[in-house]
């Protein structure tokens, strides 16, 4: 019997990447996004479905989870529609701190939430979380996205307890940079002139980043291997150069990191 995995996010970058690569390994995938009349590559794909979903309309994320539980047996949710909101906190607007909290964080709580009486009746299911290198690291002039990342990370080390009892998983994959379009698509930049200094660096650190990016595809990779491999296990850092900064913070401990990160946006 065919698995179903259900994904938010879905219209591009790692969220297509995901839901091809679960199709092409024999799953049935229901792809959210905000609009589906946009997507053209997936609905040519066998065993794929669309869903509109916007992860910050409470209504829909219900409609649409129950829509999908009558369409298959779900076995796994990939929680992946996120954006990135960055700028000095004093640069932000209320609005958009709101709009970041509601999407990165309370979507991917509320389409938990929904899933949860589903997969304890079963007794099984896994929910799989894309949260980042920033759930681990902070860096300048990203507190907000950071503050959703974070509490990501918390918040699924929590759930695995309460969740572990009736069988059902949780785990969270920690990217580092992706080889997409994210930065221009998914990343809502918000500058100060008294922060400049700080954000030029930043983007060199952010352009050299990339220079060791992932491809969504190396991503998605580690979603299937968080799906399938049967571990209790939170957190699957993603990424050559996710898990090269892991292991110098393992290594040299987190106040020594945060001192060669300040070193090196700071001076």
């Amino acid at each position: 019997m065919k698995k179903t995995i259900f994904i938010t996010g879905a219209s591009a970058g790692l969220g297509k990447a995901t839901a091809k690569l679960f199709q092409s390994n024999g799953w049935n995938v229901i792809a959210t996004m905000r609009n589906t009349a946009q997507e053209t590559e997936l609905s040519q794909l066998d065993n794929v479905t669309l869903l509109p979903l916007d992860v910050t309309d409470l209504t829909q994320i219900q409609s649409t989870v129950e829509k999908a539980i009558a369409l298959h047996d779900i076995d796994v949710v990939f929680n992946n529609a996120g954006y990135g909101l960055m700028g000095a906190l004093e640069a932000i607007s209320d609005e958009k701190i709101v709009r970041q909290l509601d999407t990165n964080l309370l979507g991917v709580i509320r389409v938990t939430q929904a899933f949860i009486p589903y997969f304890r009746k079963r007794g099984n299911g896994l929910f799989i979380t894309t949260t980042s290198i920033g759930g681990i690291f902070g860096f300048p002039i990203s507190s907000i996205y950071h503050a959703t990342k974070w509490a990501l990370e918390g918040w699924s080390e929590s759930m695995s307890f309460e969740l572990g009892k009736f069988n059902i998983g949780i785990k969270t994959v920690a990217p580092g940079g992706i080889v997409t379009d994210f930065a221009g698509r998914s990343l809502d930049m918000n500058s100060h002139p008294d922060y400049l200094s700080i954000e030029t660096k930043m983007f060199e650190s952010f352009e050299q980043m990339m220079h060791n990016a992932s491809t969504a595809e190396q991503i998605a990779d580690v979603v299937y291997e968080a799906a399938t491999d049967g571990k209790d296990q939170v957190r699957y850092v993603a990424g050559n150069d996710a898990n090269a900064m892991y292991a110098r913070r393992l290594e040299i401990g987190t106040e020594a990191s945060r001192q060669e990160m300040r070193t090196l946006f700071l001076g």
